[in-house]
């Protein structure tokens, strides 16, 4: 960018429209200033002005590519763009694979990039044999195929998936040193099709003495949980598609269930049982696991719901900013409860607040992606977001958080989960040097 270019930028930058200290800008900036906004963001981040000469081929516009291919797969240039995981080398425990959320864009996850938890590894089910049985306390007992599960009417709904122990390392009493995929990579966004679940009670017949229905899983644990049959009727669903294609194997391929806005462990993987019950069975995953301690030392017996939450995805830890200039605060946003209202974003720790541009759609119990334009001016900063959700739900700050569910006494192993259900404001502190 010549010296004439780089002035007018910097004025272009001054004069943008200021919400809120340490450079906040107007969110409306990214809709009625857009062509502004797009040449400020030159300055600082790397654009520079096109030469005057003619376009030269590169390598790889002069010789012919490679061919197509029956499934497609992502560019070799993307091989970094991966999940984490907690056991690589497939030891016979529980294995988690962690989303790369400062790596994506949009609201959608990728297939291969969902988050999953597996505490058994995961099978190989032949959905040829599969067979998912209702039973219980229902008029008529059923038996399902993959085959007669298709059959019935299929709907589609975009939902999060977030498993309770996501964010646990927020607990510790030191601030953690790591990426946004190490604290909030147990949480994803997708679009699932299958069967609603109220379709297939009402063909076996609920009784009405049945308010649990235990779902259980096909996988050598036999994990199952607790659900109540007012969830059940509600927006459950039997889940045999994900974004489009069959289910992962690691998402619970040939079928699983789907409960929008509870906690990931909820939602059965491999599903191969339901019963219908009077009482829930209190089982090893909801007696232990997944009973959040509280500091008076009591416990919640249960606490499905993940509440609402939001996280800044860029910059976030890992990243550096290559000197002052304009750049965009993105990251998510979403609620158990149902569509986010509206998202604040903070650059000077808390202080002072603007509220962030929401990309449409803004879909219940989804991801949402929000949005908010930035001048550094080179010093200190403190990247927060707050979500509040359309039933009126905040999101706490830590303080908040830490005074009802308390904190650990020491920090954490990173890949550990003591405490579940941390939905507690995420700070990212800028250095002057931009990291």
């Amino acid at each position: 960018m010549d010296k004439s270019a780089d002035r007018n930028a910097r004025k272009r930058n001054r004069d943008l429209p200021a919400v809120a200290a340490n450079g906040l800008i107007d969110r409306r900036t990214l809709l009625g200033r857009g062509v502004i906004l797009a040449g400020a963001m030159g300055t600082g981040v790397g654009s520079s002005a096109a030469a005057a000469e003619p376009l030269t081929d590169d390598p790889w516009s002069l010789e012919i590519g490679e061919a197509t291919v029956p499934y497609q797969a992502r560019s070799k240039f993307e091989a970094k763009v991966v999940r984490t995981l907690s056991n690589p080398n497939n030891e016979p425990r529980n294995s988690h694979a962690r989303t790369p959320h400062h790596q994506l864009e949009g609201t959608t996850t990728p297939n291969g990039l969902h988050f999953t938890i597996n505490h058994g590894g995961i099978p190989a089910i032949d959905p040829e044999k599969h067979r998912l049985v209702i039973h219980g306390l229902v008029k008529q007992p059923l038996e399902f195929s993959l085959e007669s599960l298709s059959r019935y009417p299929q709907v589609s709904r975009v939902t999060f998936l977030e498993c309770g122990g996501n964010s646990a390392p927020m607990f510790s009493p030191e601030p953690m040193q790591v990426t946004v995929q190490a604290l909030h990579g147990l949480a994803s966004s997708a679009e699932w099709t299958g069967v609603r679940l109220s379709t297939l009670l009402e063909e076996t017949g609920v009784d009405p003495k049945a308010k649990w229905l235990i779902a259980e899983g096909a996988d050598s644990p036999h994990l199952s949980r607790s659900v109540p049959v007012k969830k059940a009727l509600d927006d459950a669903m039997i889940a045999l598609y994900q974004n489009g294609e069959r289910l992962m194997p690691g998402n619970g391929y040939p079928m699983r269930l789907l409960l929008p806005g509870y906690e990931g462990n909820m939602n059965v993987k491999f599903l191969r049982r339901i019963k219908l019950v009077e009482q829930p069975q209190m089982s090893l995953y909801e007696s232990r696991t997944y009973s959040q301690i509280l500091p008076d030392g009591k416990a919640y017996r249960f606490y499905f719901l993940q509440e609402v939450k939001s996280f800044i995805t860029s910059p976030s830890h890992g990243m550096a900013l290559r000197g002052p200039g304009l750049y965009e605060i993105s990251g998510i946003a979403y609620s158990g409860t149902g569509p986010i209202e509206k998202v604040m974003v903070s650059a000077d720790g808390g202080k002072s607040w603007a509220q962030a541009a929401l990309q449409e759609p803004v879909l219940s119990k989804a991801f949402t992606r929000f949005r908010m334009p930035w001048h550094w001016d080179g010093g200190p900063a403190t990247l927060q977001s707050r979500a509040w959700d359309e039933a009126g739900n905040v999101q706490p700050t830590r303080a908040e958080f830490i005074a009802l569910r308390g904190e650990l006494a020491k920090p954490p192993p990173i890949l550990s989960f003591p405490n579940q259900h941390n939905n507690s404001i995420t700070s990212w502190g800028v250095a002057t040097s931009g990291e």
